[in-house]
């Protein structure tokens, strides 16, 4: 089941989700709108390699917005911070972002019981494309959990991604063992 906007509401005033900034005019029937960070990166070696740390590149999007290429991975940030205490919150692009020919993740569109971050986006384009921080990049949709929670993601001593950060942040696949 999907939340509703008053479902929503209801869950932010009881502290189930935290969602700052925090726009009344952000929150759609039965989603929230989030917008793009002014950081993103990109990793700075053209082959990655999943066992190694991929380091990566900051860039500031400027005022007059920076143009994006087909090829290249751009990790960028949601300008929300977001906590989800009791629902699964999933990441979706907005139809106007995804007519513009951007999408905002490659695989990592949901998030975990316990999240409590911004979100990093896996941004590719099908064609030279500007964006501009602060844009409508994304919408959090919100799913009811079926069964107790045995541990949070941000109670888990192994999670990755627990850090807060307003920066876009790297893949951490090379801590896991393989």
């Amino acid at each position: 089941m999907i939340l509703s906007d008053k479902k929503i509401l209801e869950e932010i005033e009881k502290g189930t989700i935290l969602i700052e900034p925090f726009r009344p005019n952000c929150l759609g029937t039965n989603s929230y709108d989030v917008h793009l960070g002014k950081y993103l990166a990109v990793y700075t070696n053209r082959v990655l390699d999943a066992k190694q740390h991929n380091k990566i590149e900051e860039i500031v999007i400027p005022e007059d917005g920076i143009i994006l290429h087909p090829g290249t991975l751009y990790l960028g940030v949601t300008e929300e911070y977001t906590e989800t205490h009791s629902h699964i919150p999933f990441l979706e692009g907005k139809s106007s972002t995804g007519r513009l020919g951007i999408d905002i993740h490659a695989t990592a569109g949901k998030g975990d019981v316990g999240f409590c971050n911004t979100w990093t986006l896996e941004i590719s384009v099908t064609m030279p494309v500007r964006v501009y921080a602060g844009m409508p990049i994304g919408q959090l949709i919100y799913f009811v959990v079926e069964g107790e929670i045995e541990v949070s993601y941000n109670k888990k001593r192994d999670a990755k991604y627990n850090k807060r950060s307003l920066k876009p942040v790297e893949s951490m696949m090379w801590k896991n063992k393989f």
